[in-house]
C-alpha cells in the first residue's frame, strides 16, 4: 500500500438514524461533509453534530479524517489499510467512500491514538 495523506477535518460530526421510509434530509453542506443513505430498512445521515436531522437518533462525537485524492477506482487496499491500522490500535470506526476518497470517522476521544496508529503504519497525518 502507498504512503496515504489524510487529513484531519475540523468539527463535530454526528451519526444519525431515521426510520426507513423517511423523506431525505436536506442539510447545509458548506461547513463540512454531508452524506445521507437510503436503505429499506433506515434513512443513514453523517453531518456536523449541530445540523443532525432533528427526531433522529443520534451518535456524537465523532471525528473525520479524509484521504487526499482524488483517487482512482482501480486502486486497492485503501480501506483495509486504514481499517487494518485502526484495529490494530483497538480504535473503532465508521467507514465511507464518496466519488473522489475515502473517509473515516473515529470517536474523538479515540482520535490522538488514530492519529499515532496511521502514522506508525506509514501515512502522512495532517491533524
Amino acid at each position: 500500500m502507498n504512503r496515504l495523506t489524510i487529513d484531519v477535518r475540523p468539527g463535530d460530526y454526528a451519526l444519525a438514524k431515521l426510520p426507513p421510509g423517511s423523506p431525505l434530509p436536506s442539510l447545509s453542506t458548506s461547513d463540512g461533509l454531508v452524506s445521507v443513505t437510503s436503505t429499506p430498512d433506515e434513512v443513514s445521515v453523517v453531518s456536523l453534530t449541530d445540523i443532525a436531522p432533528a427526531g433522529a437518533k443520534v451518535d456524537q462525537g465523532w471525528r473525520l479524517l479524509t484521504v487526499r485524492g482524488p483517487l482512482e477506482f482501480t486502486l486497492t487496499g485503501i480501506m483495509a489499510s486504514l481499517a487494518g491500522s485502526l484495529a490494530a490500535a483497538g480504535v473503532p470506526l465508521y467507514a465511507m467512500s464518496t466519488f473522489d476518497t475515502d473517509h473515516i470517522l473515529v470517536k474523538a476521544t479515540d482520535l490522538d491514538r488514530a492519529v499515532v496508529a496511521l502514522r506508525e503504519a506509514g501515512h502522512e497525518v495532517h491533524a
